[in-house]
């Protein structure tokens, strides 16, 4: 039990530190405390800041999630001194899914799919076994890799036409109705991408990791009678 608990934790550690608690800290301090969208964004930046200039001095790597939550901040930060037009300040808000979804499509591309650091928690759950199943599946089965990139390219592309949609919005209807529509435009964006990542992603992917899994636990006691 302790053993799952501790993967599960090392598995989400990573997650939590870097976009919970930036992204939390960010509505914490603009919405809770009513401080300015500038001194939010400014404030919420010094955790992914930290963890990227760690991981370069540390681990001689750029986090990748780290890295991503700190350049969606700077361009918040920079657009949030644009100012006068108020549909230009709406379409803002679009900056922070385009930054986001081409940040994923980018990991991908070098093959490093951004968004299997929030998917893998959920599929392998804290179990040895499915941390070795999960193992021997990205570096044996091409199936299981091409599932993990689409699971990242169909947020990137959800995002990124989510993005083209808030921009629209702003310029073509009124400010107004754009004001409670923008707020809400997230949730429907969420909802495709969890359900189509899940189709052609997570989903696959885990009846993948299951069935290794399985010819895992088989394959232990012939190995043990052959010793």
């Amino acid at each position: 039990m302790t053993t799952k608990t501790n993967s599960k934790r090392a598995n989400l550690v990573p997650l939590i530190v870097d976009v919970a608690v930036p992204i939390g800290a960010y509505y914490l301090l603009k919405d809770g405390l009513g401080t300015s969208t500038l001194m939010a964004l400014g404030l919420s930046s010094v955790v992914p800041a930290v963890r990227t200039g760690w991981s370069v001095v540390k681990e001689r790597a750029v986090n990748g999630l780290a890295a991503l939550i700190l350049v969606v901040n700077v361009v918040g930060l920079l657009l949030s001194l644009v100012a006068g037009d108020p549909r230009l300040m709406l379409a803002k808000d679009s900056g922070v899914s385009s930054v986001i979804g081409i940040g994923i499509l980018v990991s991908v591309a070098l093959g490093k799919p951004m968004m299997t650091a929030g998917m893998k928690p959920w599929l392998v759950k804290g179990i040895a076994e499915r941390e070795a199943a999960w193992a021997r599946l990205q570096d044996r089965s091409a199936d299981f890799r091409r599932a993990e990139r689409r699971f990242s390219v169909v947020w990137g592309v959800v995002l990124l036409a989510e993005c083209v949609l808030r921009i629209v919005g702003a310029y073509t209807l009124p400010v107004d109705t754009m004001v409670w529509l923008g707020s809400v435009a997230m949730i429907p964006t969420m909802a495709v991408a969890f359900l189509v990542s899940g189709a052609v992603g997570a989903g696959p992917m885990a009846r993948m990791l299951c069935a290794e899994t399985k010819a895992g636990a088989v394959s232990r006691p012939e190995v043990a009678l052959a010793r």
